[in-house]
């Protein structure tokens, strides 16, 4: 994905997550806040917090939805556990907008335990 493209996608999820009353702790290409860690060995593109819940952000391209090993990452990335391990963390997967459902149908593949922590944005192109 071009440089342009994912910062733009970010900035889409960033603003999503802000809707919802997300705080955001720590973001990828932003100018003020520090880049978010690596979670699981997994590259992330933002952290956020609403009150005690943490979300995780992540845009996801066409290409990444047709890896064997999507599945994997995002389990991996589901069962990092904070401080507190009693508080399960939300992935907000960043989906371009003819992708919701492959995504959609890819996540359903999943346990149902994991499907409840994950939420799909469908994100637009900025043209």
């Amino acid at each position: 994905m071009a440089p342009r493209l994912k910062r733009e996608r970010v900035d889409l999820l960033i603003d999503h997550l802000w809707q919802q009353g997300y705080l955001t702790l720590s973001r990828k290409f932003g100018k003020y806040l520090p880049a978010p860690p690596t979670i699981s060995g997994y590259e992330v593109d933002s952290i956020s917090k609403y009150k005690k819940k943490l979300a995780i952000g992540m845009t996801i391209s066409e290409d990444e939805l047709n890896d064997v090993l999507f599945l994997t990452r995002l389990e991996a990335i589901l069962k990092y556990q904070q401080q507190n391990p009693m508080n399960r963390i939300t992935l907000f997967l960043g989906v371009p907008y003819n992708s919701v459902v492959k995504a959609t149908m890819l996540i359903s593949t999943l346990p149902q335990e994991t499907q409840k922590h994950i939420k799909i944005v469908s994100l637009a192109d900025k043209k």
